[in-house]
């Protein structure tokens, strides 16, 4: 295969990963429907600074360590679950939509990029792609390590701004309709939160089993 190729497929298997409902998209979707787009899009921001986050420790050989080290990988995965699960028993104890917020009184953009950015950076899949798919397109016939990695990146964060993009403003669509029928809100808060509890055990549960 050629380095185009190789990067098509790339593009195929992490399309495939994000555009799947998982933790990052549940943190976008939230923060669209509790503040509105802006606050949206600012979450969809600070998971792509995550995802650099992962391309830079991967290719520093930071994750390969510690998958080395089973012991800090396995208190990584433990920690990203249960700062999932915090964020689902929040859902679960809200009193309205997902908090839903006039302007005033959101928190700021800046706050939910900082907390995407962490979610993303918390999130045991993210670790498991990176340590599974990330490395094998990374291939010295292809030039400078940093070239390929930032070509990947690029790839990544494209797919992270158009899938997660897509989802703030559709949510924020919604929320107008959410915030004229609270019951209705309310109910749909604590299913999301559900998910989130439930996807953090599982994903925490595959990592750690997957070790």
């Amino acid at each position: 295969m050629s380095h185009a190729d190789d990067l098509l497929l790339f593009a195929v298997l992490v399309f495939g990963i994000v555009v799947l409902p998982g933790l990052d998209m549940a943190y976008v979707m939230g923060s669209s429907l509790a503040a509105g787009r802006r606050h949206g899009l600012a979450a969809v921001a600070g998971i792509a600074v995550g995802g650099v986050c992962h391309v830079v420790m991967t290719t520093l050989g930071i994750s390969v360590l510690l998958k080395a080290i089973p012991a800090a990988f396995n208190a990584l995965l433990l920690a990203g679950a249960l700062y999932i699960a915090w964020i689902g028993v929040s859902l679960l104890r809200a009193d309205s939509a997902f908090g839903i917020q006039e302007p005033s009184r959101a928190m700021s953009a800046w706050t939910t990029f900082r907390r995407g950015t962490l979610t993303c950076l918390m999130n045991p899949k993210a670790y498991l792609f990176m340590l599974a798919v990330f490395p094998q397109f990374l291939r010295a016939e292809y030039g400078p390590l940093w070239s390929q990695a930032l070509s990947l990146w690029v790839i990544i964060a494209i797919t992270q701004v158009t899938v997660y993009g897509a989802v703030a403003l559709v949510a924020a669509r919604a929320r107008g309709w959410l915030v004229r029928r609270p019951e209705a809100g309310a109910v749909t808060a604590r299913v999301v939160g559900a998910v989130l509890i439930g996807a953090a055990l599982f994903t925490g549960f595959e990592g750690w089993r997957s070790l």
